[in-house]
């Protein structure tokens, strides 16, 4: 009998811990993605028009390494004011895992921003970008890669500046936080 406690108490605790575990980021888009209050879009790379544009090797390399955008939005209105600061905590808590390693923090004058990444320096697989304001909302952009690393983000950038991209694909977010 004392066992089968034993074995109830440990089934137990396995339970409670599991529950307990933090959420992924991953797990967060996905549980919010049939939730009104967010808005949720996949930017694939063939968005960016970078075939067309006349790119360096390094270029060419950081553009293979870049698979996609994942956006993640939450509008802020009155009818949704407590849900907002109770969904803006829980990615808090999600960007404070210790996986995250943080590149920057932004203030400016509506919100507030980070840059994150998940990875090593030289080969990040994910880069987020956390932005909110208290007047709009937030958004959580999540740039996902394979052995990304910071030269070839800013080439990266630079090969969208030399293509003819625009911003199509991102519209929807601006449209739907005004």
């Amino acid at each position: 009998m004392k066992k089968i406690s034993n074995l109830f108490a440990l089934l137990g605790l396995v339970l409670i811990t599991a529950c307990s575990s933090t959420q992924s980021l991953q797990e967060y888009y996905v549980d919010n993605s049939d939730n009104p209050n967010f808005l949720k879009f996949d930017v694939p790379t063939s968005v960016l028009n970078l075939s067309a544009a006349e790119l360096t090797e390094s270029q060419r390399k950081a553009m293979q390494s870049f698979k996609k955008l994942n956006v993640l939005a939450f509008k802020k209105t009155v009818d949704n004011a407590v849900e907002y600061t109770a969904e803006k905590k829980v990615v808090k808590n999600i960007l404070k895992n210790d996986n995250f390693n943080e590149l920057m923090k932004l203030n400016f004058g509506a919100g507030n921003a980070s840059v994150q990444y998940l990875g090593d320096d030289d080969a990040i697989d994910e880069v987020v970008i956390y932005g909110s304001s208290d007047d709009k909302g937030f958004a959580l952009i999540r740039i996902l890669g394979d052995d990304m690393n910071p030269a070839q983000l800013v080439e990266l950038l630079k090969a969208v500046q030399k293509s003819d991209y625009k911003g199509e694909g991102l519209e929807q977010i601006v449209d739907f936080l005004k």
